[in-house]
C-alpha cells in the first residue's frame, strides 16, 4: 500500500504528470447497447482537464478500445473518439483491446518509465470497467494514480442475480475501493485544475 502520510497528504502535480484519456469513444453514446449513464458532466470536465494540461504543457496520453464486436469495431463511426479528443495532439496514442491502458500498443508503462513519470491522471469511459482497472494497475505499478472521478462515467450494468445497479452506485463503489485500499487518489477535477495551476 501507498505510504497513509504521502497518500492523505494535499494533492500536488508533477511538471510532468500525465494525463490519460481513456476510451472517449462515440461508440459509447449508443445507449441502445450500453444502458443508461450517470455523470452527463463527464465530457466537459474531461475537456477541462485537456485544455488546463494543453496550456500547462504536460504530456497527455489517449487510448482507443478496439472490440470484436459491438459499438466499437475498428474501421466502424463508433471506433472513433470524440471529436474532443481527436482534436487532441497527445504525445502517445495506445490502442488496446482489454480494460487496462498498461496492456496495449505502444506499452504505457515502458513509456512511463522512459520518461521518469511517476504520476498518471486517469480519465475517461468506463469508470468502473477500464478506468478502474488501469488505475489499480498504475498503483501496482507504483505510480502516484490521481482519479478524478466526476471526469469520467459509468453504465447501468445487471449482476449475476438479475439486478441492475444504476451507474451512479457502481461508479462510487469503484472509488470507495480505489481509496479505501490506495490505489489511486479519487479526487475532483476543480482539485486538479487548482494543483495544475500552482
Amino acid at each position: 500500500m501507498t505510504n497513509t502520510s504521502a497518500f492523505d497528504a494535499p494533492l500536488t502535480l508533477d511538471s510532468d504528470a500525465v494525463l490519460v484519456v481513456i476510451d472517449v469513444q462515440k461508440g459509447f453514446e449508443d445507449y441502445a447497447f450500453w444502458g443508461e449513464r450517470d455523470n452527463p458532466e463527464a465530457e466537459q470536465r474531461i475537456g477541462e482537464l485537456i485544455t488546463a494540461w494543453e496550456t500547462t504543457g504536460r504530456p497527455i496520453v489517449t487510448v482507443q478500445h478496439a472490440s470484436a464486436a459491438g459499438p466499437l469495431v475498428v474501421g466502424t463511426p463508433g471506433y472513433e473518439l470524440k471529436d474532443f479528443v481527436a482534436a487532441v495532439k497527445p504525445d502517445l496514442h495506445i490502442t488496446k483491446t482489454v480494460n487496462s491502458a498498461f496492456y496495449g500498443t505502444p506499452d504505457l508503462h515502458e513509456w512511463l518509465q522512459a520518461r521518469g513519470a511517476r504520476q498518471v491522471v486517469i480519465v475517461g469511459i468506463i469508470t468502473n470497467v477500464c478506468n478502474e482497472t488501469t488505475a489499480r494497475m498504475a498503483g501496482n505499478l507504483g505510480y502516484d494514480a490521481i482519479f478524478p472521478a466526476d471526469a469520467m462515467h459509468a453504465f447501468d450494468m445487471t449482476g449475476p442475480d438479475g439486478v441492475t445497479v444504476p451507474a451512479a452506485e457502481l461508479a462510487r463503489a469503484t472509488s470507495t475501493v480505489l481509496h479505501a485500499m490506495r490505489f489511486a487518489k479519487v479526487v475532483t477535477t476543480e482539485a486538479v485544475l487548482t494543483a495544475a495551476k500552482a
